[in-house]
């Protein structure tokens, strides 16, 4: 980890080092002076955000940095992070902005950067900025007159972000005769996701669309699945879509009110992709995080699976390196690189929705080409990153764990990138029993680095 940089760009509490006004204006500089490098014309940076209160105050101290730099910025206020990526494309922009800090609670927010072609940054150019922005290398940089930046407001943005992901939609099908629940987790999306379904013909019931600024997340949203299971039970609805609060990654309910996580999507979209001769590579690309049921369903179809770290921004990198177009994570984040460049909950649903109309499944027959093996997830609230491996009593019991499993199952323990927790992920044969080993090692965790 850098000084500010994380998984997923800076993230912090809102007002509070590194989430201040002061650093935001630094880094608006930074990106100004990092992404103005190519000779043509007036540069222009795209800044949207999610819903949190203190995303106006951001907004305005980046908007600020990037202008003194004389670089332009285009606003296009609450908009969900694949947006951005898009309209940085659409609108052939040096770089976009985010602000937004996904899954976490409102009083938290983040910035992040996608490039001119809509990918996240690499950690290279990340540590350039934050080179720029612990020196004074820029400093002086101080254009004047005609040459300091403006500030325009993109008033079709939406209107041009939902007519492209529309796209991602067979012409040959509509939605007509389906009864989809949409909750937007009261996040960037609460807008254009409802919009979206609506358009191409579905009976949509929306929930989590009234923000307040306060309420992102809370409550609805990915986070909290089983909210949208019950409102399909309820509703007697064909699907339920779940969005996080920037709007990047989605969980799904089946008809029967039963979670769907990524896994599965994965797992079924990649089946019938190869199937489609349309599977770059016949391989996905997903994290150390999914399960082990998913190798076990992709082999049997004779598809090659390649794990990376945890983070879409590495699945991402791996993909366009290696030239493959499906991916993604347990959590939700799906890249279907033909369409965009990063994780879109919107468009990960009209994959589904196009496969179920296609072949006449269920979501619930979809999901069954996975067998998912028994998993638990614990978290650890801790003081301080310490190195893992450099905690010997945290060592001991991970290996005493693993020498208990053997070949029956795996450990992962790992620090969040966003959040100051360790993450200890366990799958095996048994769930009381995994359960009981995750908990012994985050006991241990606790007691010498909890907080």
């Amino acid at each position: 980890m850098g000084k500010l940089f994380g998984t997923d760009g800076v993230r912090g509490v809102a007002n509070v080092y590194p989430m201040n006004v002061e650093t935001a204006v630094k880094l608006g500089r930074a990106a100004a002076h990092i992404f103005k490098r190519s000779p043509s014309g007036r540069h222009k940076i795209i800044i949207g955000k999610d819903t949190r209160l203190s995303g106006y105050m951001l907004e305005s101290a980046l908007m600020s940095g990037i202008c003194s730099m004389g670089v332009d910025v285009l606003l296009v206020g609450p908009l969900p992070t694949p947006a951005i990526a898009f309209l940085t494309k659409n609108l052939r922009a040096d770089a976009g902005v985010v602000i937004s800090a996904s899954h976490n609670p409102y009083q938290d927010n983040g910035i992040k950067f996608f490039s001119a072609e809509g990918t996240k940054l690499p950690d290279e150019l990340e540590a350039e900025m934050e080179a720029l922005i612990f020196s004074d290398d820029i400093d002086s940089i101080r254009p004047t007159a005609e040459e300091v930046g403006k500030a325009y407001r993109i008033d079709d943005a939406e209107g041009r972000y939902v007519s492209y992901i529309k796209t991602a939609f067979p012409k040959e099908h509509d939605l007509v005769g389906m009864k989809i629940i949409v909750d937007c987790a009261n996040g960037a999306a609460y807008k254009v996701a409802p919009l979206v379904f609506q358009e191409l013909g579905a009976d949509v019931v929306v929930l989590g669309n009234q923000p307040d600024g306060c309420n992102i997340n809370k409550g609805c949203g990915s986070l909290y699945p089983e909210v949208i299971c019950k409102a399909v039970r309820k509703h007697h609805a064909d699907i339920g879509i779940s969005i996080d609060g920037d709007g990047d990654r989605v969980i799904l309910s089946d008809e029967e009110g039963k979670e769907v996580n990524g896994d599965p999507v994965m797992v079924f979209s990649a089946i019938d992709m190869k199937e489609r001769g349309v599977l770059q590579g016949n391989t996905l690309v997903t994290t150390v995080m999914s399960n082990m049921g998913l190798e076990v369903a992709l082999k049997h179809a004779g598809i090659r699976v390649i794990r990376t770290q945890v983070g879409d921004r590495y699945v991402t990198e791996e993909m366009i390196r290696s030239g493959y177009n499906l991916g993604g994570e347990q959590s939700g984040h799906l890249l279907f690189m033909d369409y965009n460049t990063t994780g879109d909950g919107v468009l990960s649903a009209l994959q589904v929705l196009s496969l179920m109309k296609r072949s006449g499944k269920k979501l619930s027959e979809l999901a069954a080409a996975m067998t998912t093996f028994p998993q638990t997830l614990l978290n650890v609230r801790v003081r301080e990153k310490l190195p893992l491996e450099e905690i010997p009593e945290v060592q001991s019991e991970i290996h005493r764990v693993e020498e208990e499993l053997r070949e029956e199952g795996r450990v992962l323990v790992r620090y969040s990138g966003t959040e100051p927790k360790a993450r200890v992920m366990i799958e095996g044969p048994d769930q009381s029993t995994i359960d009981a080993m995750a908990r012994s090692i985050a006991d241990v965790i606790q007691r010498q680095i909890g907080a």
